[in-house]
């Protein structure tokens, strides 16, 4: 099978990770897979911002999440202790931002299945990065002037395999002719 059919096939979301750190070489290519993700009207506006896993501000944008959301003790936090987050942000002015970050962070998905290390995509702290600190936390994340937050992506070495999505064809998909 392609490789990258298979990467999609075998790709699923991991929770739980290794204290193992990326290599220069493997942030290098996940980062470069995000920014060769095609955008609307070639606009290339994605800027992703890389954060250890141990940066106190991942701290803060968990404690904002749970304040937002109303949540208490958490069993994990929102990037399940990965060695590295990267953070994708968007031009506030463009309303494509949005598709461009999610095919951008697709991209470093597969590219990090492909290189045989896990992923889960993060929306959940959303509201938390557009909330009252979104200044803030724009700020220390270092997001550009007239951008704002998209969505995230926690990258490490699996601790834990997850069985592959089950789907059902017939139900989700139509054809017209």
């Amino acid at each position: 099978m392609n490789n990258v059919l298979n990467a999609i096939e075998q790709r699923s979301s991991t929770r739980a990770y290794t204290a193992e750190k990326l290599t220069k070489e493997e942030l290098d290519c996940l980062i470069r897979a995000g920014l060769q993700a095609p955008t609307a009207a070639n606009r290339q506006e994605i800027h992703i911002t890389v954060v250890e896993g141990d940066h106190p501000v991942l701290a803060e944008i968990e404690k904002e999440k749970n304040g937002v959301a109303g949540i208490q003790n958490p069993p994990h936090n929102f990037y399940y202790e990965a060695p590295v987050v990267l953070f994708l942000s968007g031009d506030k002015s463009f309303s494509w931002s949005p598709v461009d970050a999610g095919i951008a962070v697709e991209n470093i998905a597969l590219a990090a299945e492909g290189l045989g290390l896990g992923s889960v995509i993060i929306g959940c702290i959303r509201d938390a990065m557009r909330d009252a600190r979104k200044d803030y936390f724009a700020d220390v994340l270092k997001i550009p002037e007239g951008y704002g937050f998209e969505v995230a992506i926690a990258v490490g070495h699996k601790a834990a395999e997850k069985k592959q999505h089950e789907y059902n064809a017939e139900k989700n998909v139509n054809f017209v002719s």
